[in-house]
């Protein structure tokens, strides 16, 4: 894992667009085309602005997102289609295909073999993401399931990681948070080539020290990416703030994935 401390969330939102771009670029120059994997929430914001203006042929990118609430409709606020489709695909017209998650399909667990049938054809070349207050990835909440091995899953989010959503102004209350999703299991995160990770602001700075610096534990379900050889992970100051190293700017531990 290489870690990076940029000056603040739109430092690195451009550093880690630049990052997943050459990436995209990379995967394009090889087989001519490639696969992404975006996030979404508050972190990913300056992250998606960015990569709208990288020099990337979009014609030739397939996309997928993380995770999707069960039961939501993609006009809802809080929707990450909605999300991804006024932050991303609207900016780039000429994508080759978005694979969207459908929330609020009647039989969740057709959704769920339509889209793991479509993931199963894809290398994904680069993944974007970011880690939960409680060091979640995706909605894989702790204790994660670090052995399922389908592309997505129903997982139930836990009290904190509704809390966060709440927090960050996509619910009115805690009762209006969904608590269950559909969200790409660790060990597709972990199939990615790269993964680009954007984790900014003082309140994730426990989830990355234990992420960092704690054992490799579904306890902290981020930990597992320290065995990703092509993972880069931008923070900021704030995020930074409780590691014990904070100047340090790689780390790899090479675990085979």
């Amino acid at each position: 894992m290489e870690i990076t401390i940029a000056e603040n969330a739109a430092a690195i939102g451009e550093a880690a667009a630049a990052r997943g771009a050459a990436g995209l670029r990379d995967a394009i120059a090889r087989k001519g085309a490639a696969t992404v994997v975006l996030a979404t929430g508050v972190s990913q914001f300056p992250v998606l602005a960015a990569l709208v203006r990288e020099d990337v042929d979009w014609s030739r990118v397939t996309a997928f997102h993380l995770d999707e609430y069960i039961g939501m409709g993609p006009d809802h606020p809080a929707s990450f289609r909605r999300f991804l489709r006024e932050r991303f695909v609207a900016h780039v017209p000429s994508l080759r295909a978005f694979h969207f998650i459908a929330g609020d399909a009647p039989d969740p667990a057709a959704e769920l073999a339509r889209i793991n049938a479509l993931i199963a054809e894809q290398e994904v070349d680069v993944m974007f993401a970011g880690i939960g207050e409680n060091a979640h990835l995706a909605f894989n909440d702790p204790p994660a399931d670090f052995e399922v091995d389908a592309g997505f899953h129903r997982v139930r989010l836990d009290e904190r990681c509704r809390r966060q959503q709440l927090g960050e102004g996509w619910f009115a209350t805690l009762a209006d948070v969904p608590d269950e999703a559909i969200s790409m299991t660790i060990r597709q995160i972990m199939r990615a080539q790269t993964i680009v990770l954007s984790v900014p602001d003082r309140r994730k700075a426990e989830a990355v020290r234990d992420t960092l610096e704690g054992p490799v534990t579904p306890m902290v379900p981020a930990s597992i990416l320290r065995g990703h050889e092509r993972c880069y992970l931008y923070l900021d100051p704030d995020s930074a703030a409780l590691l014990q190293r904070p100047n340090r700017q790689s780390s790899t531990e090479g675990t085979p994935r």
